[in-house]
This record gives C-alpha cells, structure tokens and sequence, in this order.
C-alpha cells in the first residue's frame, strides 16, 4: 500500500521538494486571470494595456501566460496600475 494513500496533496508536493513551485504556479495562474479578464472588462487590447503599462506587447504576453513563472512584482504593479488597482501581498501561515 501506498504511503500517500490518504494523505494531503500538499503534504506529498512538500515531501518531493515541489511544493514552493506549484504553488508560485498556482498564484501566477491566478494573477494572469484576473489581469485578462479585468482587461476585458474595460475593453482593453494588449497593445493598449502594454502601452499603459510602459513596457512591451511580449513583456505582457509573458505576464498572462498562466505557465509562465518569471514575471517580476514590479511587472505586476505596473499591471495593476495600468487597470487603477493595487497589487496586496501578505505572508500567511
């Protein structure tokens, strides 16, 4: 029987050493979401959006690409900005 057999997914994620990076990816996920979809309520392109945001079509091609984990907290303040909003970031247990 499996020593995993009922035991939580994060609990075997931290155990092989992956759980830091799924999580990064699970957030990244997230942040990509809603930048697309308030982008799209506002009507916004990307090219507007990447002009607003001070920087390159591809540099905010790589922001909203779920799987892509290199993006900078200044790329997403300067996203947050772009659409009036404030980025929040808060150490949890």
């Amino acid at each position: 029987m499996s020593k995993h057999i009922g035991s939580r997914l994060d609990e075997f994620l931290e155990e092989k050493g992956l759980l830091a990076e799924a999580e990064a990816a699970a957030t990244k996920r997230v942040i990509a979401w809603q930048i697309e979809n308030m982008m799209r309520g506002e009507g916004l392109s990307k090219s507007e959006m990447a002009r607003r945001m001070g920087t390159s079509r591809s540099a905010l091609d790589r922001l909203l690409d779920p799987s892509n984990p290199s993006v900078t907290l200044l790329t997403i303040e300067r996203a947050a900005r772009a659409l009036g909003k404030k980025v929040r970031v808060e150490l949890a247990a």
